[in-house]
């Protein structure tokens, strides 16, 4: 439940942020998390195909 707390805490500081800053740095770090989760939705795809050919 704690953990519950603070991760809404930190999603309001963070959302926050967002609010504030421009729209073109916003939408920067949305393109630099939305590449970091497709290299690593990737990497996690080609280890499983890798794990379950042997």
């Amino acid at each position: 439940m704690l953990f519950l707390v603070a991760a809404l805490m930190l999603l309001g500081v963070v959302l926050g942020t967002v609010a504030h800053a421009p729209l073109d740095v916003t939408a920067g770090l949305a393109a630099v998390i939305a590449v970091w989760l497709a290299v690593f939705a990737l990497r996690e795809r080609l280890a499983r195909r890798r794990t379950s050919a042997n």
